[in-house]
């Protein structure tokens, strides 16, 4: 559970820091690119049953053509090739559909990756669709959140006391107040919409 805290501490972190740069998206960590992520297992099951018609959903409409292409390709050098040029196909595919998939979303493709990389927090959120339900997570986030702001806030409360005894008093609570409502700012524009919000 700890761990889980610090990581959707740590996301919430980077998602304020980005935002309080306009030119730049919030870009996570991905998971579907990983071996124990949503897509790889869908698309190595879609392989074995001959059906990629499941993983459309996972590109845009203009990459459709080419997954099919791959998956047709696949399926033809797996029917007639030793396990190991069938391992090489496939593995080939699975590159090309998380390429694909990442570009669709505007996101950079960095290779495959291993199970077991993916943090808790992706993995509760995955799970919580499998449920059904999101609420522990979502009381986690709305927690981690919640500190995040009573920590800034302390601090930039507690510094205003003393802010005009001297200019680097002052500067000590400006430096905290600016901290503050840039997480504030930040969170703000995540609940919006107002941030160019790219999923990974």
């Amino acid at each position: 559970m700890l761990s889980f805290m610090r990581t959707i501490k740590k996301i919430i972190l980077v998602a304020a820091g980005l935002a309080a740069i306009p030119f730049l998206s919030v870009s996570l960590r991905a998971h579907c690119d990983s071996f124990d992520g949503p897509i790889i297992p869908e698309a190595q099951e879609a392989l074995h049953t001959g059906d990629v018609q499941p993983l459309l959903k996972w590109v845009e409409p203009e990459h459709e053509a080419e997954i099919k292409a791959a998956f047709e390709r696949v399926r033809r050098i797996a029917d007639d090739a030793s396990p190991d040029v069938k391992e090489l196909a496939e593995l080939w595919f699975l590159e090309t559909f998380v390429r694909l998939h990442r570009e669709g979303e505007g996101a950079a493709y960095t290779g495959l990756k291993p199970a077991g990389t993916i943090d808790p927090f992706y993995v509760q959120a995955d799970a919580a669709l499998e449920q059904g339900s999101v609420d522990e997570v979502a009381e986690h986030v709305g927690n981690a959140v919640a500190e995040e702001i009573r920590e800034r806030f302390a601090k930039a409360s507690e510094l205003q006391k003393s802010a005009d005894e001297s200019t680097e008093a002052g500067r000590e609570f400006v430096a905290a107040y600016v901290d503050y409502m840039h997480f504030i700012e930040a969170i703000h524009a995540l609940l919006s919409g107002d941030l160019d919000h790219q999923h990974h």
